[in-house]
Order: C-alpha cells, then sequence, then structure tokens
C-alpha cells in the first residue's frame, strides 16, 4: 500500500480542488448578481431568466461541453479573437476546467441564493430604509446576513458539483495529465486501461470529499436552525 501511494500521481487531487475552489467561488457572485436581478424583475421576465440560468442543470454536461466548445474553440470566431487578441486560450487549458465547471455548477449556487433571497422579510428591508440605510448598505448589513444559510448551501453545493464535473470538462479541457485532469476523468481513464485498483482509490478519494463536504453544510445548516429556534 506504501509503495502504490508513493508512486500515485496526486495531481488529479490538486487540479480537482483548484477548479472547484475557483469555479465556486465565481459562481458565488455570479449566483448573487443574478439572483437579486431576477427577485427584482417581473414575472415574466424572471421566468425566462430562471429557464436560461437553469438549463445547465437539467441538460446533460456534454451537451453544455459542446455549446462551450463551439464558443471557445480557437477555430470558431468569438475563440479566434480571445486567442489572437488577448492570447487566452480555453480549450485543452486549465482555464476550461474552470470554465466548464463553473458553468455546470452555477445553476446550484444561483438556485438556492434566489430562494434565500425570496425568503427574506421585506419588513426587514422597509425598515432599513426608514433608518436612512442606503441600498448598497442594506444589501451587505440586513439581507445578506438574512440569506447567509441558503448562499453558504449554495456554494458548498456548487464546490462539490465543479469538483466532481466531468462531461463538459472533458470536452472543453480535455485530459492532460498534470494540466486538465481532473479526479473524475482520471477514473475514467484508468478504468478504460483496466486499473481498477487506481480506479478504486480514486473512488474512494471523492467519495470521502462528498461525504465531508455535506457533512460541513449540514452542520453549518443545523448550527442555523438551533440559532433561530431560540427565538
Amino acid at each position: 500500500m506504501t509503495k502504490f501511494l508513493s508512486g500515485l500521481d496526486w495531481s488529479p487531487l490538486w487540479i480537482s480542488l483548484k477548479t472547484g475552489i475557483v469555479a465556486a467561488g465565481i459562481s458565488f457572485f455570479m449566483g448573487i448578481f443574478t439572483a437579486r436581478k431576477a427577485v427584482k424583475a417581473g414575472p415574466r421576465l424572471r421566468a425566462v431568466l430562471d429557464g436560461f440560468l437553469t438549463m445547465p442543470l437539467v441538460l446533460p454536461p456534454t451537451v453544455a461541453g459542446f455549446f462551450l466548445l463551439l464558443i471557445f474553440s480557437t477555430r470558431r470566431p468569438f475563440g479566434s479573437m480571445l486567442y489572437d487578441t488577448f492570447g487566452i486560450k480555453v480549450v485543452q487549458t486549465w482555464l476550461g476546467c474552470i470554465l466548464a465547471a463553473g458553468v455546470i455548477s452555477f445553476p446550484l449556487m444561483y438556485r438556492n441564493a434566489r430562494a434565500a433571497f425570496e425568503q427574506i422579510d421585506v419588513n426587514l428591508v422597509y425598515a432599513a430604509r426608514t433608518l436612512g440605510m442606503s441600498e448598497t448598505r442594506i444589501f451587505w448589513r440586513v439581507i445578506m446576513p438574512a440569506a447567509g444559510p441558503g448562499i453558504a448551501s449554495g456554494t458548498i453545493l456548487a464546490f462539490a458539483r465543479a469538483l466532481g464535473e466531468y462531461g463538459a470538462t472533458s470536452m472543453l479541457a480535455g485530459n492532460i495529465p498534470g494540466k486538465t485532469g481532473t479526479i473524475s476523468q482520471k477514473i475514467a481513464m484508468v478504468i478504460q486501461n483496466g486499473d481498477y485498483v487506481t480506479a478504486g482509490f480514486w473512488v474512494l478519494v471523492i467519495m470521502i470529499l462528498a461525504f465531508a463536504i455535506v457533512l460541513v453544510m449540514n452542520l453549518f445548516t443545523a448550527k442555523q436552525m438551533k440559532h433561530i429556534n431560540r427565538y
């Protein structure tokens, strides 16, 4: 066992963790921004926005990867412009991992943030306005703390989804060892080679990580519910 671990390439773990953290961070800010816009929008516009922003959650990841490949391929106008003008290449790079994982994990952040914002008591906002607080200060001092549990859950779920993303990542970023090879891609590759021992090890690693993420989310939710029940 020691010999097996010493000769193991740990890059899939670090690539997956880095990708999950960055993708969850992007989803955090984008999810909060779009959720606030959706809550403030009218019913019809909200329905259109909600359908468009939630679409990556219901589509197969390979479909999302296909559209991302169409957009960011250097053979396409936009991808070619990015590469020629700014030197930015998305396909078969770590940036592609982040983009693919971010697109797939974003709906989880958006849905949780929107639900959290919709459950806020509007009387809290009205009271803050009567005290002369600016809209920006109301958002950060009143709305965000009140929506905290839902936003935290969305962030954790977005990180977990980005950590285990496979379909869109494999299409956009490929499977380059040490560069874009995540845990999910490593598992698929070694199974194709018949190496079930290595595949089983990485399956165990991702299961431990998933359990830890769910445990943290449950403990945080339980703590918040205990705090609420005191009142």
